[in-house]
């Protein structure tokens, strides 16, 4: 570097730009934070990436786990970034294979979520990637989830949090939590 200069400094995209709010989706009352802009710009969602695999360079998983659906999107896109292996966490019935399953509650009823009963049975580390958490229902489903299997879940990421649902207090006491954006 030449003498007097310095080193240019990255300084990060402000995500909440590539955010869209949508009212009354999909029910009255619900104001939907939709990633579908962000999916569309390659400056965003390479900020995206670049901010996820800095949480991956931390934890150092060997696995990433995504939810059914848009943490797929997140998930395959940054475990094909840091060059590791991607585990689906799905619906019923949406698994060949033997499965390994967990109950869960929602606000109005139940669920269910599986993952293929060999997927983490070398206890592989894992990192929990979702688009979205909001009351954390189906995030401490998964994290249960990936420990019935015999996987170890070392942190969970999400692109967006909406902090005044308190999701996070659902999830295991003292996993790295990171969200890349919070609403509150």
């Amino acid at each position: 570097m030449m003498p007097g200069l310095r080193p240019l400094r990255h300084h990060p995209v402000d995500l909440r730009q590539f955010i869209r709010d949508v009212p009354d989706f999909p029910k009255p009352g619900i104001l939907f934070r939709d990633i579908s802009p962000m999916l569309r710009d390659p400056n965003g969602w390479s900020e995206v990436m670049k901010q996820l695999c800095a949480v991956c360079d931390r934890l150092n998983p060997d696995l990433i786990v995504g939810i059914e659906s848009r943490g797929f999107i997140v998930g395959t896109a940054l475990a094909t970034q840091k060059k590791i292996g991607f585990v689906p966490v799905r619906k019923p019935g949406k698994l060949p294979g033997d499965v390994t399953g967990v109950d869960y509650t929602l606000e109005y009823g139940s669920d269910r979520l599986e993952i293929q009963s060999d997927a983490l049975s070398d206890g592989a580390s894992v990192l929990l990637v979702d688009d979205l958490l909001a009351t954390g229902g189906t995030a401490a489903a998964s994290a249960e989830l990936i420990q019935k299997a015999g996987g170890k879940l070392v942190g969970c990421a999400f692109v967006i949090e909406l902090a005044g649902l308190a999701g996070r207090d659902r999830l295991p006491a003292g996993l790295p939590i990171d969200s890349l954006i919070r609403y509150d």
